[in-house]
């Protein structure tokens, strides 16, 4: 039997708030502040950060609205958004007593905190994260201590379904062998019927990453399949896929509007992940009656594996090619090699694109460049290299992807 935990001094912190762990929790730093003005600070910030470059180039573009959660900015009070987030993880700690604690880290600390349930996590994720410490107790299988590098348990990371009734949860481990490995497996699947995939991955560095380079299914199908605009996205444990599916309609629809795709073009959908973005530009562009060709690069072998295996889900293995490559290397080979490419979509990480990719994209002289942000200040930077190299601003619209934090997502539209 799991033994009763004694309650956490941090569990004990309140606020009269509409979460009242929101002084404590690292994650919803605005969850206190109403929405409207949420989203207006967003805009303000984007404007002030793009208005110099914007001016410096002369271009006449201005930012648009900011789409928040329910619609934009402006168009009336929208509700605070709640039950978003798709994706939920946990870290776990040994207590006092041997028990296995679960939550977020406090703010600031790598000390956790205790949730019951959280606002903004999809209806039940918080319960099953809570249900895999509940099952590691039993089966006593130890959580993982960072001061003294011992024990197994380190992270449970949960995604769920927003047009499927699945989900998929992946443990990670310091090591490989667990003790009660088939019972524990067992009791993870007893958590909730909604879990039709369990992983372990296997992360046994001394790093504040949370996953190492090794997975594997335990239990399952393999992967998660989702919808998105009218596709359907089958996505293993470690490839990438947005937290916000709501918001992620609202980002690959302006990104779509963006590419103007026209018969014949070809898209070219570098740091492509699970084909997502162009998969759903292609499925559109088939649904409008055009034909085009989309061609995907992603350096995540897993990622590519996802990609090829969505356009035969999709219907579109006969337009779409996927290829597990360096972006950077792949366009710098096509441009000398001549190749067509019409449109070319960017979504890269935060620490966003390199110059040489970015020259590697110039060469390649598609006629638009669509680029997906996730953090605006280094877009900006590439923006004004893009620019640079030829290419003007046309549009540039902030996605309110996760709401009560300061993040925000931008789209940019250039041309030649």
């Amino acid at each position: 039997m799991a033994k009763t935990r004694p309650a956490s001094p941090t569990k004990q912190q309140s606020s009269d708030g509409p979460c009242h762990l929101m002084r404590s929790c690292g994650g919803c730093t605005w969850l206190g502040l109403p929405y409207r003005k949420q989203l207006a600070r967003k805009q303000q910030a984007m404007e002030e950060l793009f208005a110099p470059l914007i001016a410096e180039q002369g271009w006449t573009v201005e930012l648009d609205p900011i789409e928040g959660m329910g619609g934009r900015a402006g168009e009336g009070k929208l509700p605070a958004p709640r039950a978003f987030r798709y994706k939920a993880v946990t870290p776990f700690a040994p207590g006092p007593h041997g028990e296995v604690r679960s939550g977020f880290f406090a703010r600031g600390t790598h000390r956790i905190v205790e949730v019951p349930a959280c606002v903004v996590e999809a209806p039940g994720a918080r319960a099953i994260l809570n249900g895999v410490a509940r099952a590691a107790e039993a089966c006593h299988i130890p959580a993982y201590n960072e001061d003294t590098r011992r024990g197994l348990l380190r992270y449970a990371v949960l995604r769920c379904g927003w047009k499927t009734d699945e989900a998929m949860l992946t443990i990670v481990t310091s090591q490989r062998d667990l003790p009660h490995m088939d019972a524990f497996v067992e009791a993870l699947g007893a958590i909730d019927p909604r879990i039709t995939t369990i992983a372990q991955n296997i992360n046994p560095k001394v790093t504040n990453a949370i996953l190492g380079a090794e997975t594997r299914v335990l239990a399952g199908a393999g992967q998660l399949r989702d919808g998105l605009l009218g596709c359907a996205f089958d996505i293993s444990p470690t490839a990438f896929y947005q937290t916000n599916p709501a918001q992620t309609e609202v980002l690959y629809r302006l990104a779509i509007e963006g590419m103007q795709l026209q018969e014949g073009d070809v898209l070219l959908d570098a740091y492509c992940g699970s084909g997502t973005i162009g998969l759903c530009a292609a499925h559109d562009a088939k649904e409008r009656g055009i034909a085009v060709r989309l061609l995907g690069v992603e350096r995540n072998a897993a990622g590519i594996a996802d990609a090829r295996r969505n356009a035969e889900l999709n219907g579109l293995e006969d337009v779409a090619e996927f290829v597990a490559e360096d972006a950077t290397a792949y366009m710098r080979r096509a441009a000398a090699e001549g190749r067509q490419v019409d449109v070319l979509c960017l979504d890269p990480p935060r620490a966003g694109s390199t110059p040489a990719c970015l020259k590697a994209a110039c060469a390649l002289a598609p006629r638009r460049i669509v680029y997906v942000s996730c953090n605006p200040e280094t877009q900006m930077r590439d923006i004004e290299q893009l620019a640079a190299g030829g290419y003007r601003l046309v549009r540039l619209t902030p996605v309110d992807m996760f709401p009560h934090t300061e993040h925000v997502e931008t789209v940019a539209v250039l041309e030649r």
